[in-house]
């Protein structure tokens, strides 16, 4: 049947019979959810486009030494492909629980693949530097519209019974780019230069499209709600100070004024957000989810992972090259293996999760990360190619367990009311630890090549290990918080599905 939207001449197309509940919002019931075609391919839609700008982040760090070489720039720009990247992921996000209420699923998508397609065009075609980071932003756009719309899709309209799986499978989408994008990134740098790797996309983004256009429908009714421009705009000035601020300490210096500085405006505008939003009616993210110890020790999780994961997506194929001389096609296939491996783990997580709980899948793979760190901590100055293989296999199994079982955890424990916001909340802290993760452990390697500038591959061997032992003492942190969350999770469930 079809529903007016207020006084536009528009309709939404709402297949199935809905329901209100959650303070008046419509929604499908849950006798109503089943998974169908549509559903499948609505998801596969949003997420190729998740997936096109992951594989790019990936990709591109891989060529990180030939852009160096044909721009005439250094680590500590060059590393901006992906830490600006990161940084427009990380500001489009928080504005994803507004966007949902305000527009229809499938002009969200349009938008976002349409500007995919431009910043895609825009980096394949550019002479000079500024224009690719240009084009890297633009796609970062997209790509902040399209990956909160792919777990949107799934929280909506998956049955309970099934929402492991189906998380695990939307997680997979996402989990497969690390393990195509240096490899593939590798190969085509050796054989046709960088800039190919944009226009491979153009396919890929042409199918989503199509898909898109098929299968998205709309569940929930929209509503004229407004936006918060001064709480964003007081967000985003937080979250760029501390990208800034980890960038500028690679030559600065972490205790430099400039740095120094900006850490503090970062803290003081993240303060002026959170005041703000908890005294409006209609905030932008609704911070209260964090009163839920279980989601928020949940998130804590994610954050850490995805920083140890952008990390040894930099630290490996820039390790592999400059230390150990390899090619870049081989530096990116030594990441193959363990991402092809955790990919395919996480749907399967996903259905240990719904057979058994959460515990233990979260916790195994805790301990398969902090295995993996410790050994990179240990044979920090003696990287081989298969050390680098076998540790990172480690890494990718405990990440294929973690991530999906973590966020649908998280998720679990807030009322089906503040699932957008706790999805925003999750994909916004997950791409600025990721920004930061990025900043932070090239700005570790990029000092000690300050340092030691006669000797660049001792330089990196010597910064790397830091940069190992920090994500060694972070995966130890990330246990805690997973223990945490357990912890907390019977004595907070009924308060946090109640009031949160």
């Amino acid at each position: 049947r079809t529903r007016k939207k207020g006084g536009n001449t528009g309709y939404i197309e709402f297949p199935r019979p809905l329901h209100r509940k959650n303070g008046g919002e419509i929604t499908m019931s849950e006798t109503e959810k089943k998974i169908d075609l549509k559903l499948i391919l609505s998801i596969i839609a949003a997420g190729i486009m998740s997936f096109s700008g992951v594989v790019v982040e990936t990709a591109m760090n891989v060529t990180f030494p030939t852009l160096m070489e044909e721009f005439g720039i250094g680590t500590s720009t060059v590393q901006w492909i992906t830490t600006g990247y990161l940084l427009v992921l990380a500001s489009i996000i928080p504005a994803s629980s507004y966007l949902k209420k305000r527009f229809t699923t499938k002009s969200l998508f349009v938008t976002a693949i349409c500007l995919f397609i431009i910043g895609t065009v825009m980096a394949a075609c550019t002479p000079v530097f500024s224009l690719l980071l240009a084009g890297r932003l633009i796609q970062g756009v997209g790509t902040g519209i399209a990956l909160p719309l792919m777990f949107n899709i799934v929280l909506e309209q998956v049955p309970e019974e099934k929402l492991g799986l189906m998380m695990g499978i939307a997680s997979l989408i996402t989990a497969m780019a690390p393990a195509v994008g240096p490899s593939v990134g590798g190969m085509i740098v050796s054989n046709f230069g960088w800039r190919m790797i944009f226009a491979a996309l153009i396919p890929l983004l042409v199918l989503s499209f199509l898909f898109g256009i098929f299968s998205i429908r709309q569940v929930t009714q929209t509503q004229k709600v407004s936006f918060q421009a001064v709480d964003y705009l007081f967000l985003i000035i937080g979250f760029a100070c501390f990208i800034f601020a980890t960038s500028t300490a690679s030559e600065a210096g972490w205790t430099s004024i400039p740095v120094l500085l900006l850490f503090l405006a970062g803290i003081l505008a993240i303060v002026i957000f959170y005041r703000r939003s908890m005294k409006s009616d209609l905030p932008l993210i609704d911070l209260r989810v964090f009163h839920c110890l279980p989601f928020t020790f949940s998130v804590l999780v994610l954050i850490l992972i995805q920083f140890i994961c952008l990390g040894l997506g930099f630290l490996i194929p820039n390790y592999a090259q400059l230390v150990s001389g390899q090619e870049a096609f081989l530096a990116g296939c030594l990441l193959l293996p363990g991402c092809l491996a955790g990919a395919v783990l996480s749907p399967v997580s996903g259905r240990i999760l719904d057979r058994f709980g959460a515990k233990k899948p979260i916790l195994l793979g805790n301990l398969c990360i902090i295995v993996s760190l410790g050994c990179f901590s240990i044979f920090a100055g003696k990287l081989t190619t298969v050390l680098f293989v076998v540790f990172y296999l480690f890494f990718a199994f405990g990440q294929g367990f973690s991530v999906g079982n973590s966020m649908t955890n998280g998720l679990s424990h807030l009322s089906a009311k503040r699932n957008a916001d706790g999805n925003a909340v999750i994909n916004t802290l997950q791409q600025l630890a990721g920004a930061i993760g990025t900043s932070v452990v090239s700005s570790i390697v990029a000092s000690a090549q300050a340092a030691m500038p006669g000797d660049m591959a001792q330089a990196t061997r010597w910064g790397s290990s830091y940069a190992f032992y920090l994500l060694a003492v972070l995966a130890v942190a990330m246990i805690c918080c997973s223990l945490g969350a357990f912890a907390t999770a019977a004595r907070k469930k009924e308060i946090c599905h109640t009031t949160v």
